[in-house]
């Protein structure tokens, strides 16, 4: 696929996931897809619906889900996004999650998302009873 079909699956797919409409997500990445949090201790999620339940565990509990996009490369098998997430708890912690995310692209989905943020600037934030919930794991 070329640079501009490229840019436009990158940008429909921060759409859906800002959304938060985890069916359509799914459908984003490969059968042999590999998502990471680069600052987690775990190896990260695999395929399609690891993935979804990965992302779920953490965002779904959210109020409010935001984000705040500088910039954005794409080339004919890569995107960058360098971005902010504003993560809103409904017991009224709040954060501005600064994220760089890498994508490999391959036949118009994602192959490979690497997610670098900092675990500091998450934990310094988030209440205990989502750090529990997160702790208890998607599996």
């Amino acid at each position: 696929m070329g640079i501009e079909a490229n840019r436009a699956l990158v940008e429909e797919f921060w759409a859906t996931l800002y959304r938060r409409d985890w069916e359509a997500i799914a459908a984003f990445f490969t059968e042999d897809s590999h998502y990471t949090d680069v600052p987690a201790p775990e190896e990260g999620a695999f395929g399609p619906a690891e993935i979804v339940a990965r992302l779920r565990l953490g965002i779904e509990p959210l109020e409010a889900y935001i984000e705040h996009r500088r910039s954005l490369v794409v080339t004919e098998d890569m995107a960058v996004t360098e971005h902010g997430e504003e993560w809103h708890w409904s017991t009224g912690e709040r954060v501005l999650l600064p994220f760089v995310s890498v994508m490999e692209l391959r036949d118009g989905r994602i192959l490979r998302w690497w997610d670098y943020w900092d675990m500091g600037t998450l934990m310094a934030a988030a209440p205990e009873w989502w750090v529990t919930h997160i702790m208890a794991g998607y599996k």
